[in-house]
């Protein structure tokens, strides 16, 4: 299940801004134990520090914020920059002047790319080159019931029409692309996203250099 209307693009950041005082968080896809939640934490908010038996992909989509754990060890994360959480000790989030961020849980039995390393911030973006007339994928994480995915297209590459297995997240890094989807085509930029129905026609084509990540559910 993922939340949002399929064909229109959207910012998942922009329909989850803080609420003074507050800390929100707001479930946008599931796909068996795993889930993606939005969280806006309002200015000198913070999520208390708590173990899980399991990985957090945390991505900054606006301001920044620490994130800290039970050990005197902290993470200072801005937009755009991402942290594999640790395990077995408590981790939490707190912020200063408020940010959103979102959550993807990564459980033990998920296939990590092995490039990707827990407690090191990174850029999503970052993970992938541009190579001239190509597209390059990588998992970033998957299992039975989904896929987390990060492309670059070089400019003036693209997918041809086909339909995904399951509901899709679009998530836009940088760049530009076109969307067609059901007849209709979709500009998209860096921070938009756009929602695929499960058995969608759709196409993607970089009409300049674009780089996206894409959540595929497999239910």
């Amino acid at each position: 299940m993922i939340k949002g209307t399929p064909g229109e693009i959207f910012s998942i950041a922009a329909k989850n801004q803080p609420v003074p005082g507050c800390t929100v968080s707001e479930e946008i896809a599931k796909t068996g134990e795993n889930s993606v939640c939005c969280f806006s934490l309002a200015a000198h908010t913070d999520i208390s520090a708590e173990i899980f038996p399991y990985h957090k992909l945390l991505i900054v989509s606006e301001g920044a914020m620490e994130v800290y754990t039970g050990i005197d060890q902290a993470w200072t994360l801005s937009e755009n920059e991402c942290l594999i959480t640790p395990i077995g000790i408590p981790v939490g989030m707190r912020t200063e002047n408020g940010t959103i961020y979102t959550e993807t849980t990564m459980r033990r039995t998920d296939n990590m790319n092995q490039t990707i390393k827990p407690g090191n911030i990174f850029k999503l973006a970052e993970l992938l080159p541009y190579q001239d007339r190509k597209i390059i994928n990588m998992d970033v994480v998957h299992n039975s019931k989904m896929k987390f995915v990060i492309m670059s297209f070089d400019a003036g590459t693209g997918l041809s029409e086909h339909a995904a297995p399951g509901e899709a997240l679009i998530f836009a890094l940088d760049g530009e692309g076109v969307i067609g989807y059901e007849g209709k085509e979709h500009t998209i930029h860096a921070g938009e996203n756009f929602v695929f129905a499960k058995g969608g026609a759709h196409w993607v084509k970089a009409a300049k250099r674009f780089k996206m990540t894409l959540l595929l559910t497999l239910e």
